[in-house]
């Protein structure tokens, strides 16, 4: 899973993720008259590309912590007020103007390469406006994703916010103290939900009372937002460093902690025993339409929820019987339930502490590390680091996930490893985990698409679950050609990740458009896989509060390997997985059907 430290919905304007503006200053003029009919397919390509860099400005100015995640400094004081109705007002305000300046370019007269960046801008503004219209952000918390988890990453010292220089200290008082009006504005948002049925259902929402009750830490010197004056450079002179010392003890004693107890009493004693009791996202007002989008969105195609979920369990039975192989190749007695219950129980397969969870999978990056030029020819300039989720968002994060680099590839990536339960940790799976998380999976993507500096900045920075997470899940499936899985173990590890893949189409679409209860959805995954169940329980409830988001995953991935074994047929002998690789990565994310069209010229340019 990557994550690229958005507030929350910023995923509805998913084309605009993130971006270095070196030496960018000011918005570029509008183009009054694009076409006029002497005007060359040279001057109609430029005007949609000067359109669309305004659009990326715009995007950064609204929300300034995106900007600051890939080391675009000049907002780093400012917070954007994403639980606000009048904020995403203003979004569908600029998302409309630039749908209707883009839909008087003349299309047919666009070169070739600028017409796919045309309709992908078209398509992104128009499926961030439909989004839109089902006002999400009544929700502006949960336990997976808020602004008040994203600034205490900013703010922890470790995260995209830089703490270098007194000036970068400042930035952060003036960002943080902004924290109190966004808490009144989702507290306001919150209460606006409970009245039309818009919420995040109870199970959910009352893992968030711990998280912030962590944040509104007691202790001054013992929150995370201390962190940067516990590491002040030594270089910051005397008297700013005194200053400093005291203006953060005020802002966490005076306004955050005050901010997140009242945000947590809030949700603690208003909003959860209010919130809905049911799960399903078809359960919300026009919860149909909504989810059918979110499909729509997270997959890049027209799959249908029951096609889903069929096409999961068929899934689900092949990779039973690739289990089933390895239970013979070790040479177990027993049947898979047996099998499945003695890697859970048996002491070797797992870690006693996080030192060597983390020792594990720094090491596991030197070896693969080692391999990626057997079939890869395109390497990022960033690398990452491989670290572990930090204590307060750990109880409800991710088994695992990535942090991108910055886009000039000074602040490497990061594989975030999470220790809360290392029962959640098998060794078997290090190998897949790596593949998929860091190299090759997500940080080549992610880093490389970041540095096509050819291409528009709005697409170098935007984001395809389907195909992000699809290339990483493919990732995971070439591991024993890159030299991998040399142990049965290792591979069982991987099965067991894909099995997790698969178990998300059906259980995300059983829970959002079947009817399946949470316990269902939980008895389901723990019936078909070895899954710690605190990991189950952590994986259904962030299908509960993302839906869709998780189908993106696995039909990314089977069109990915079926676009390469279209290409292997047709090439036969010719066929080179360098540059195929290559292929995929070159143009950045994009919708399947625009992948699979390049895929298909690539493969009729070589016939």
């Amino acid at each position: 899973m990557s994550q690229r430290f958005s507030p929350p919905l910023w995923s509805l304007v998913p084309a605009v993720l993130l971006a270095s503006l070196a030496g960018c200053t000011g918005t570029p003029p509008q183009v009054m008259n694009p076409n006029p009919s002497s005007a060359t397919t040279a001057d109609l390509d430029a005007a949609l590309a000067a359109l669309v860099e305004e659009y990326f400005e715009r995007q950064l100015q609204l929300f300034p912590t995106l900007a600051t995640a890939i080391g675009d400094e000049r907002y780093n004081d400012r917070l954007e007020p994403s639980a606000s109705a009048a904020f995403w007002r203003e979004v569908g305000d600029t998302e409309q103007t630039f749908l209707a300046r883009v839909r008087r370019l003349d299309a047919a007269r666009l070169s070739a390469a600028a017409q796919v960046t045309r309709d992908i801008f078209v398509s992104e503004r128009e499926n961030t406006l439909e989004r839109l219209s089902f006002h999400e952000y009544l929700m502006p918390v949960d336990q997976m994703d808020s602004l008040a988890t994203t600034l205490a990453v900013y703010g922890s010292g470790s995260g995209p916010q830089p703490f270098r220089t007194v000036a970068d200290y400042d930035n952060f008082l003036q960002r943080a103290g902004a924290f109190p009006a966004w808490v009144d504005d989702a507290i306001r948002a919150m209460r606006d939900g409970l009245v039309l049925g818009i919420t995040v259902p109870q199970p959910a929402i009352k893992k968030v009372v711990p998280q912030l009750a962590a944040l509104a830490s007691a202790n001054t010197e013992t929150s995370v937002f201390w962190q940067p004056i516990k590491n002040m450079p030594v270089a910051i002179p005397g008297a700013d460093r005194e200053r400093l010392t005291g203006q953060y003890r005020q802002l966490i004693e005076k306004t955050l902690a005050p901010a997140y107890r009242r945000l947590g009493d809030f949700i603690a004693t208003e909003y959860a025993p209010r919130a809905r009791t049911t799960v399903a996202w078809s359960d919300l007002p026009n919860g149909q339409a909504w989810y059918r989008l979110r499909i729509r969105l997270a997959t890049t195609t027209d799959l249908t929820a029951d096609e889903i979920h069929s096409i999961g369990l068929a899934e689900v039975a092949r990779i039973r019987g690739e289990m089933e192989a390895v239970k013979d190749q070790v040479g177990f007695k027993g049947d898979l339930e047996q099998f499945f219950h003695f890697l859970e129980t048996d002491p070797q397969f797992y870690f006693t502490d996080s030192a060597q969870l983390l020792a594990g999978y720094r090491a596991t990056k030197v070896r693969i590390d080692a391999l990626l030029p057997g079939m890869f020819a395109d390497f990022p300039k960033a690398d990452y680091e491989v670290r572990l989720v930090e204590p307060f968002r750990a109880a409800s994060a991710a088994g695992a996930f990535y942090q991108s680099p910055s886009a000039d590839g000074k602040r490497p990536g990061v594989f975030y490893v999470n220790a809360y339960n290392l029962k959640a940790q098998p060794i078997f799976g290090m190998e897949t985990l790596s593949l998929h998380e860091a190299a090759p999976g997500h940080h080549f993507q992610i880093a490389i698409q970041q540095e096509l500096t050819g291409l528009p900045r709005f697409r170098r920075f935007n984001n395809y679950v389907a195909y992000a997470e699809g290339w990483a899940l493919y990732c995971e499936s070439i591991g024993k050609e890159l030299g991998v899985f040399t142990d049965p173990y290792q591979y069982y590890g991987r099965l067991s990740d894909e099995m997790l893949r698969a178990m998300r189409l059906v259980v995300d679409t059983g829970l959002h458009a079947k009817g399946w209860s949470r316990e269902r959805a939980i008895e389901y995954m723990l019936d078909n896989s070895t899954m710690a169940e605190s990991d189950v329980i952590a994986e259904v409830e962030r299908y509960i509060v993302t839906p869709g988001q998780a189908l993106g995953y696995k039909i990314g991935q089977l069109r990915i390997s079926a676009l390469r074994a279209r290409a292997e047929l047709a090439l036969g002998s010719r066929f080179d997985i360098k540059a195929f690789h290559s292929q995929i990565l070159r143009d950045g994310a994009v919708p399947l059907g625009v992948l699979e069209a390049k895929i298909d010229r690539w493969i009729a340019a070589q016939s």
